[in-house]
């Protein structure tokens, strides 16, 4: 397995760009397998609170195999299979839009990008972005 360093992390810049286009300003948390942040980025005018939602999105992903947070929304929601489960955990976790795996060559988990401060689409795209700068240079 590829180790996710900062200057591999540090290739995600193309995300803060992807956040522009969107009109958006962003928070960048890019985290390790073991979920330790390797780089943070918040851009001038993102919301503070962003800075713990793009952490608690890119854990997520991680604690639950690699699955975008995007599609962990619906089984959160009351009734689904995963109701209440941010309870059961001491580490806080954000079952909305806006964190992806990253992947090294092989198809291997190295870690996360959770991104916030946008809509949880804009969010997920934007992660979407910074994954895949950061994957095909792992």
């Amino acid at each position: 397995m590829t180790a996710l360093t900062i200057e591999t992390a540090s290739r995600a810049a193309a995300a803060q760009d992807a956040a522009r286009q969107h009109g958006v300003a962003v928070v960048i948390t890019i985290v390790d397998a073991g979920v330790q942040p390797v780089l943070v980025v918040r851009q001038d005018g993102a919301p503070i609170a962003a800075i713990d939602a793009s952490l608690s999105k890119a854990r997520t992903t991680l604690y639950f195999g690699g699955t975008a947070t995007a599609d962990l929304a619906g089984a959160t929601a009351p009734g689904g299979p995963l109701f209440g489960f941010e309870h059961a955990v001491s580490a806080p976790l954000a079952f909305l839009g806006g964190a992806v795996p990253v992947r090294d060559a092989q198809g291997e988990i190295i870690g996360a990008v959770g991104v916030g401060g946008g809509t949880a689409e804009q969010d997920h795209a934007i992660a979407v972005t910074a994954a895949a700068a950061i994957g095909a240079s792992a």
